[in-house]
């Protein structure tokens, strides 16, 4: 079986199109039908079944389908072992990250990188915490960086930081003026939180529990930008790691006023890999680049997974 079936094959799964598959590969459709029933003699049995409608995968296919994505993605990840060796010191890193965490964590750390590494590309993946962890786990991404990240077997923790969640006002809201907020009075304010579906609402919803109250946000949304522009506006005030906001709390634009009580929402940082996977001399320095960034950025550590 030659890899070139499988790319073939995988590109048809994304597609689901001979024509459009032939097209990205710059190939004949029949170059693709061709490849195809190879794997279908190699493997003994259908894989997918034509109709007008498209190709649809058999039970056998979306089996394949599932292992061919991670086998390529394997092979070009040890091509990029080998240019090590060869010291090219080139290739590419994908990380998946939060979005809170993403602006003044991940993009210094990028950015000083790159600088010292110009040949090395980026790609970078926002995407909640469970789907970054799963992407680490599945090898589509070499790193993952964190918030309320849910316990996934394929992944390490590298390092953990706490972060919590202060009250973030514009400079001249009242809130502004308070050296910390009670609860019961933060509920009092317009608010602006993300939906559900974030780790950090369903932590804020069971702090409001615990105290008795109810969150009754104005404004739910989950772009983080949208947050921060509300809270600009003075139309709202939020709840977010000061770090999210540092560029303009330094401005003087906005400010991160402590939850009274030592009661506002902790979590861990997460800087995350998988437990068995070599990483490629690029993917190696920018997590060296990333943890160096957090230890200084974030003050104190929890713990590291390093051995």
């Amino acid at each position: 079986m030659q890899i070139r079936a499988l790319i073939y094959f995988d590109e048809l799964v994304r597609t689901n199109s001979m024509r459009a598959a032939a097209e990205n590969l710059n190939v004949a459709p029949t170059a693709i039908s061709r490849q195809i029933e190879n794997l279908e003699y190699y493997f003994g049995t259908a894989l997918i079944e034509r109709s007008a409608r498209g190709v649809t995968l058999t039970a056998a296919g979306e089996l394949l389908a599932a292992r061919a994505a991670r086998t390529l993605r394997e092979l070009d990840h040890v091509r990029q072992l080998m240019d090590d060796l060869k010291g090219l010191q080139r290739g590419g890193v994908t990380v998946f990250a939060s979005g809170a965490v993403v602006a003044n964590l991940l993009a210094p750390a990028l950015a000083d990188f790159s600088l010292l590494y110009p040949k090395v590309r980026f790609e970078v993946i926002i995407a909640s915490a469970y789907r970054s962890i799963e992407a680490v786990s599945n090898a589509e991404a070499d790193i993952a960086v964190t918030l309320f990240a849910p316990p996934l077997a394929g992944s390490k923790v590298r390092l953990r930081s706490e972060v919590t969640y202060d009250v973030i006002a514009a400079a001249d809201h009242p809130a502004a003026g308070h050296s910390e907020i009670s609860l019961r009075t933060l509920a009092t304010y317009a608010l602006a939180v993300p939906d559900q579906s974030f780790g950090a609402r369903q932590a804020f919803d069971a702090l409001f529990a615990r105290e008795g109250l109810t969150l009754d946000p104005i404004f739910i949304t989950n772009s983080l930008e949208m947050q921060k522009e509300l809270v600009l506006r003075g139309a709202a005030i939020t709840l977010l790691p000061a770090l999210t906001v540092s560029r303009e709390c330094q401005a003087g634009q906005l400010v991160a006023v402590p939850v009274a009580g030592g009661k506002g929402v902790r979590t861990p940082l997460d800087l995350c890999v998988a437990p068995d996977r070599q990483l490629s001399f690029a993917a190696a320095k920018l997590l060296d680049f990333i943890e160096r960034f957090m230890r200084e950025t974030m003050g104190h550590t929890i713990g590291t997974g390093k051995g």
